[in-house]
């Protein structure tokens, strides 16, 4: 087993971060075209790098396991940020490098009558950077770090039209909800660090077994599935599962570059590879494995059902990224973490270009996002169309595409797995392939078929400008993007196509993530049964076609037809019908209201609390003003004593002499 080299490794995040303090600190210097070539540059290096060491990595069994510089020494611990480099980590790191890559060449069209071109550059650069760090390290403070960094620049990316009302309401949103979850991981990471003395991934490992025998002090609960639960609840917030999802959606907000990268690739996929590199921790716990599958699915199923009645094109695909998260966390439930990173992966590849697909609309649409004044875009935007429908095929699990070797191995090793909660989530994900197959083809009718509605624009888009010529109640007509935004859909078509057929055997039934992904296979033999029963992935995609997965996402597909291209009066009757429902639905199952009026209204009123009472009525009123007061009433005492008569003070003497002569002759007789 060779080595890696460590300059070669220290180019793949570096590269990108030049690229960005470039962009940033000398923006106004090197223009528009400098920003967008030297980010550019950067990521394309990174990939290039990426992409050798997964060659290297699949080939020859590199890997690299080692401190690059040491921070900090307290006694035995080390803080030291170090390079974990195996099967995961080099997947990770080229999915990361080239969805980025397309991100960057996209933003060039995108983007480009922006005024902040420059600062957008920078910034995507920065979370690529911030997102190859977290991936790449090897203990648990760096990975913290890369954490918290890409927390930190999605805020910035979310917000980034900062005039914008809704969008600073909603990177503060994403802000504060990703606080939530960061606490319960630091609390897992503090627990660790408390207990086993370190911080590296290894040296944490190789004491599980310690950690599964003791129970939290002064409690009776198993202390392995105490930080198994905190460490998820960090993934619950950064991979948005219920309740914590609750930000994803809002932060469409943001420009559609960054829906792409952050919220197909990169930030919401940390929580699973998080769960994933720390499977030697989780197979210790029952406990926290079904609560890790009951979440899954939840989010698996009721986020599916939201991106049925969404009309903006952006937020069904958020909420079908959602669905998807739930897919892969249900995937970690049964320990079949290969699986999960596998439709990460995969994931990645065809939602990026959804997302993509769907900004390309915008475009054409000249900014407007409500799939109801569409229609009719295939002739128009054949590039699109054609990108879309592949993209869409993927994500519904059609055969011979790669989200059906993914998607369909989640639903078997659901299928296989004997823990609990396996029951009602082999019940979600089979309903949650014909609700996906709904929601993604009644977007695509509706944005690429039948009647054109953009003539006449029956509703007012929320992205409106009124005061030009592609307001509402004018006509426009749609065109295809330019080739800087085509050409990443094309590129991110063809993995959405062929990736699942090429790796699907590697990743979860070879070596690929031998010393990388743990599974205790007499416990959780679901791994085991699906390696069993697979006799190659043609075989796979042939036996798919007879399944009742395929079925329920063709029914998906067909009533998807009926009920949008042919009788359209049979949603609108739904419509009425189910209304309580669908004021449900509206309302987000009422989460949002719920945080507003009633997490933040306890949280304004505690802090009314601590403000009238704690800070003005103890600190102020008698810490600070209180002690002022004793002072003078000392003062306005003493001061009594102080007449400045020479006589009294004499009396005062003779008095104090005298007795002190009677304490005196009181005390020695």
């Amino acid at each position: 087993m060779s080595e890696l080299s460590l300059n070669s490794l220290l180019v793949v995040p570096l590269a990108p971060l030049v690229g960005s303090l470039a962009a940033g600190l000398a923006g106004k210097a090197i223009g528009r075209r400098g920003a967008h070539i030297i980010t550019i540059l950067g990521v394309l290096i990174s990939f290039i790098f990426s992409a050798m060491t997964l060659k290297a990595v699949a080939g020859e069994g590199a890997h690299f396991n080692a401190t690059v510089y040491e921070w900090m020494t307290l006694g035995n611990l080390k803080m030291e940020v170090g390079f974990l480099v195996d099967g995961l980590t080099a997947m990770m790191m080229c999915v990361v490098t080239f969805v980025s890559l397309m991100v960057h060449i996209y933003t060039i069209g995108y983007m480009e009558e922006d005024d902040g071109y420059q600062r957008f550059f920078s910034y995507i650069s920065l979370f690529t950077f911030s997102m190859l760090m977290l991936v790449m390290s090897n203990n648990l403070l760096q990975l913290f770090f890369g954490w918290e960094a890409v927390g930190l620049v999605s805020y910035l990316l979310i917000g980034f039209w900062f005039k914008k009302p809704t969008a600073i309401f909603a990177n503060m949103k994403a802000f504060l909800v990703n606080r939530v979850g960061d606490f319960g991981f630091i609390l897992g990471i503090g627990l660790i660090l408390a207990f086993t003395g370190t911080l590296n991934y290894g040296e944490i490992f190789a004491k599980g077994s310690t950690l599964a025998a003791m129970t939290l002090p002064k409690t009776d609960w198993s202390l392995i599935t105490v930080i198994c639960i905190c460490l998820f609840i960090g993934a619950m917030g950064k991979s948005a599962q219920f309740p914590l999802h609750v930000w994803l959606p809002d932060s469409m907000e943001g420009p559609t570059p960054i829906s792409a990268l952050i919220h197909a690739a990169t930030m919401v996929t940390a929580g699973i590879f998080m769960v994933s590199r720390m499977s030697p921790l989780f197979e210790l716990s029952d406990a926290a494995l079904n609560f890790i599958l009951v979440i899954g699915s939840i989010t698996a199923l009721f986020m599916g059902f939201l991106g049925i009645i969404q009309n903006d094109i952006k937020r069904v695909v958020a909420y079908s990224t959602l669905s998807q998260l739930g897919y892969m966390t249900v995937a970690l439930g049964v320990s079949a973490y290969n699986v999960a990173v596998f439709h990460l992966m995969t994931h990645a590849f065809f939602k990026a270009l959804l997302f993509l697909g769907a900004g390309s609309v915008i475009i054409g649409m000249h900014h407007d996002q409500d799939i109801r004044n569409m229609g009719g875009l295939w002739k128009r935007m054949p590039i699109t169309w054609i990108t879309s429908l592949l993209g869409s095929l993927a994500l519904i699990g059609t055969p011979f595409f790669a989200g059906f070797y993914s998607k369909d191995s989640i639903i078997e090793a659901v299928h296989a797995s004997h823990l609990p909660a396996a029951g009602f989530a082999y019940f979600a994900v089979i309903c949650g392939v014909f609700v996906t197959a709904f929601y993604s083809f009644r977007m695509y009718f509706l944005v690429f078929h039948g009647k054109e509605h953009f003539h006449h624009k029956p509703f007012p888009g929320e992205h409106d400008h009124h005061d030009d010529d592609h307001g509402h109640g004018h006509a426009h007509e749609p065109h295809e993007s330019p080739w800087v935004v085509t050409a990443p859909l094309v590129l991110l078509a063809i993995p959405s196509v062929v990736i699942g057929f090429l790796c699907i055997e590697p990743m979860l039934f070879g070596d690929f993530f031998k010393g990388a992904i743990f599974v205790n296979h007499e416990l959780h033999p679901a791994m085991e049964e699906l390696k069993n029963e697979f006799h190659g992935a043609t075989a796979m995609a042939l036996h798919g076609l007879s399944t009742l997965p395929f079925f329920l996402a063709l029914g998906g597909v067909v009533t998807a037809f009926v009920f949008y291209m042919v009788a359209p009066q049979i949603p609108a009757m739904f419509a009425k019908v189910l209304r309580p429902l669908i004021v449900i639905g509206e309302n987000k199952y009422f989460m949002d209201w719920f945080n507003e009026n009633v997490l933040a209204a306890g949280a304004r009123l505690l802090g009314r609390g601590f403000w009238k009472i704690g800070d003005t009525a103890i600190i102020d009123g008698l810490v600070v003003n209180g002690s002022a007061k004793l002072v003078g009433l000392i003062g306005s005492l003493v001061r009594l004593f102080q007449t400045g008569y020479l006589y009294h003070y004499a009396l005062v003497m003779i008095l104090g002499v005298f007795a002190l002569m009677t304490w005196f002759v009181f005390m020695h007789p």
